[in-house]
């Protein structure tokens, strides 16, 4: 009975949502539509993961999840990128803000709320100390290739900088399927978790494979919705483009991850639960954003991949306070809690920043 109002309710909501944005209605009441709609379809994402993880394993699991949530999020970047291109070009300072938004909600919020909920369950959540160790790695490399282009921008011409932000996104995307390789092929039983048994499947494979990709179409779909309303909603309420940015978009575009991370953090799959939090992190910073650059180039104007020093802070410290916590293999209630505290941080310093 449950599973059948939990699917009236998703149908419904979708629907309700999609009708606003078709009819023109007013923009707050879109917005309040598609972020309840935005819940559903986010728990349906998380069901249909679980049960491709029964198939596929949990960490071949986290990483559909995260592929096929950042998917939405890659959708409504494209969609402010054509529009910078066609003469908005601050549009490209609010994409950047969602990259950084992205990255810090996956690796403060999504985690930290995962460790929190898990570890108030379970005592201890231990997975696999030289995975843990691998994505601290990378963790610090999206720093670095981050950092650099910032640091040499100011000597640099346009063309210069142009020809910088491409040859670093082509070598992000090359490190990214090297991983990819490195981490599900070549040394894929060494960075595996131990078994974790899985109750029986919602559905059959076949099936699950295709909620799955429903599942994302709809998070794509309402999104897109979601950010049509965003610049009404945040001039009415007089919020800063940088925090709908790095906030409000990041948020909405990583609510699949939300949902999916707890809720296998809650079954004591702590190691999937990273692998979407920190493993989405990373294909926004190392794939992500270098492909959003390259495709900006494609369209007729590059957009640069120079982020200002307020947003590199905030992902240097997401990922220092992140790589401490994750890097031993092993969780607990209160790194939880230091995570979260650390986003809500840098939520009030963004907030307040004019």
């Amino acid at each position: 009975m449950k599973k059948n109002w939990f699917y009236l309710a998703l149908g419904l909501t979708f629907i309700a949502s999609g009708s606003a944005h078709y009819l023109g209605l007013s923009s707050i009441l879109q917005f309040a539509l598609a972020g309840v709609a935005i819940i559903f379809v986010a728990g349906f994402l998380g069901r249909a993961t679980e049960s491709v993880a029964h198939y596929a394993g949990d960490r071949l699991g986290g990483f559909l999840n995260a592929t096929f949530g950042n998917a939405a999020e890659l959708i409504i970047a494209i969609i402010l990128i054509k529009d910078a291109v066609n003469g908005k070009p601050a549009l490209f300072d609010t994409v950047k803000a969602s990259i950084t938004g992205s990255i810090i909600g996956n690796l403060l919020l999504v985690l930290g709320l995962s460790v929190l909920l898990g570890g108030l369950k379970f005592k201890n959540q231990t997975y696999n100390i030289r995975m843990a160790s691998h994505s601290s790695s990378l963790m610090l490399l999206s720093v670095i290739a981050l950092f650099i282009p910032a640091m040499f921008a100011s000597r640099m011409n346009h063309e210069h900088l142009t020809t910088l932000s491409l040859t670093v996104s082509i070598l992000l995307v090359a490190a990214y399927f090297l991983w990819l390789l490195f981490s599900m092929v070549t040394h894929k039983n060494e960075l595996a978790d131990e078994a974790v048994e899985h109750g029986e499947a919602a559905w059959s494979k076949k099936l699950s494979i295709l909620f799955l990709v429903l599942a994302t179409v709809m998070v794509a779909l309402v999104s897109e919705w979601m950010v049509g309303t965003l610049e009404d909603f945040s001039h009415r309420f007089g919020l800063s483009e940088l925090f709908v940015g790095a906030f409000v978009i990041a948020i909405v575009g990583n609510a699949a991850e939300h949902s999916a991370a707890i809720m296998l953090a809650l079954k004591n799959k702590i190691g999937a639960a990273v692998e979407i939090a920190v493993g989405s992190s990373l294909q926004i910073a190392l794939f992500v954003a270098p492909v959003l650059v390259i495709v900006s180039a494609l369209m007729g104007q590059t957009m640069d991949i120079v982020f200002t020093i307020h947003e590199l802070v905030a992902i240097g410290v997401a990922v220092f306070i992140a790589s401490s916590i994750s890097r031993d293999g092993s969780t607990n209630w209160y790194e939880g809690v230091l995570l979260l505290t650390v986003y809500v941080i840098l939520g009030f310093a963004f907030f307040l920043l004019m």
